[in-house]
């Protein structure tokens, strides 16, 4: 979930779909609440664990921490070096992790199928918007953080991709690599308050509009395949904070297209077999999930 955290387009939340834990991670988060406060405020430590499935938390938490703060410059060195194979394999993970959403749900009717489409229509708009430069002030950096995780947590929509659309993303990937802790700790301070209040209602509508709910996750994750495309066009460049010049603005374009503008091999080959492999991760970890959620029973 970490790893994929890090990319703007890609969602730890499909990660967690995919593995089979999203529900429980949704309903753990959401049991933060008052009485596991007045647990913790009794020193009924013991009971406060068991009460928010600590142990669960805790692994899922630490191996994000974990993968962001070890891979911010290797996925940024991959994407930067290897573009096309990068992208082609986010693609087929998102492509494969939709219709394991679809399966997930029990009964398809009208409201379900408007569900998706919507979810689609909205998680597109989400990636054709244009990053914007805002301020770096704390509280604008805890505003990102609960932004960004209620995002990181909704399967298609790209906790990262929203820290780019509000011109944070370089921003928070320089201070962890820089380890500036003032504005790390307000960034988790925010993310934690935002996760906690964003998980009670997804936690809500997953019990009372469940196939809905899913329709529309399925939806977010096919309207955020526009942003992986694996071939796109710059349309237009920004400046970073490091006064850097990056693409702001950039359209999908098909592999011909691509070698005529840049005189460069589109790497079709590598771009369908990291698409397979996509695709063939997001098999294995479901069946892997399948068979131990089989042989805890």
């Amino acid at each position: 979930m970490g790893c994929a955290d890090v990319i703007p387009g890609v969602s730890g939340g499909t990660v967690a779909f995919i593995a089979n834990i999203y529900e429980e991670l949704i309903h753990s988060i959401k049991s933060i609440d008052l009485v596991s406060l007045r647990l913790l405020s009794k020193y009924k430590f013991a009971e406060f664990w068991g009460h928010i499935n600590g142990n669960f938390l805790f692994a899922v938490f630490l191996g994000i921490a974990t993968s962001l703060l070890s891979l911010s410059k290797l996925m940024t060195y991959l994407l930067k070096q290897y573009p096309i194979s990068i992208w082609s394999f986010f693609f087929g993970l998102i492509l494969m992790s939709s219709p394991i959403i679809l399966k997930d749900i029990k009964k398809r009717n009208v409201t379900t199928w408007i569900s998706l489409l919507l979810g689609a229509v909205i998680a597109y708009l989400i990636t054709v918007a244009t990053p914007r430069e805002t301020p770096d002030n704390l509280w604008f950096i805890f505003f990102c953080g609960s932004l960004a995780i209620c995002a990181m947590i909704l399967p298609g929509i790209s906790g990262a991709f929203i820290l780019l659309l509000i011109g944070k993303y370089e921003f928070m990937i320089n201070s962890l690599i820089e380890m500036r802790l003032d504005v790390i700790i307000v960034f988790i301070l925010g993310a934690f308050i935002g996760l906690v209040l964003f998980s009670h209602f997804l936690s809500w509508i997953l019990i009372h509009f469940r196939n809905s709910t899913l329709g529309a996750l399925a939806g977010f994750m096919i309207g955020s395949l526009n942003k992986v495309w694996p071939w796109k066009e710059v349309i237009s460049y920004r400046l970073t904070d490091s006064g850097i010049q990056i693409p702001a603005l950039d359209k999908n374009i098909l592999p011909g297209r691509y070698m005529e503008i840049y005189h460069q091999d589109p790497n079709i080959l590598y771009a369908v077999l990291f698409l397979s492999l996509g695709i063939f991760a997001v098999i294995l970890i479901e069946k892997i999930a399948q068979y131990k959620k089989i042989k805890s029973r």
